[in-house]
């Protein structure tokens, strides 16, 4: 699969913009942001061709494993690849993550490499 738009989900300024020139760097410049689940849900309904959701876990409004569970249950948008990136790293937290349908889970801080390599595997 080619990712070209991708959907970034933190209540973070600071990690949204973090991410983004990730992103851009490792090859990936199209990108949106949302600042929570709830806000996320409002722009995958705005852009039917993203194709890849990076989001954190913990946020107001609506948890990125809220978010993801919604993002799963929608016929419109359960195939979307969707990765956690969290500082969150407890074994049960990823198992909840890929149970609940995210193809995979990286930990802050991360890498341009890291990012790159994930995006690459899905």
């Amino acid at each position: 699969m080619k990712v070209k738009k991708i959907l970034i989900v933190d209540d973070s300024p600071t990690m949204l913009r973090i991410l983004q020139n990730t992103l851009a760097k490792a090859g990936f410049p199209d990108s949106i942001t949302a600042c929570h689940g709830k806000d996320g849900l409002l722009k995958l309904a705005e852009n039917r061709d993203v194709d890849l959701i990076l989001s954190d876990w913990n946020m107001p409004e609506m948890t990125g494993i809220e978010f993801l569970k919604n993002v799963k249950a929608d016929g419109d948008t359960k195939n979307i690849p969707f990765i956690m990136v969290t500082s969150r790293n407890v074994k049960e937290d990823i198992m909840e993550a890929v149970q609940s349908g995210a193809r995979d889970y990286i930990v802050k801080p991360f890498t341009v490499e890291s990012i790159q390599e994930k995006i690459n595997n899905i």
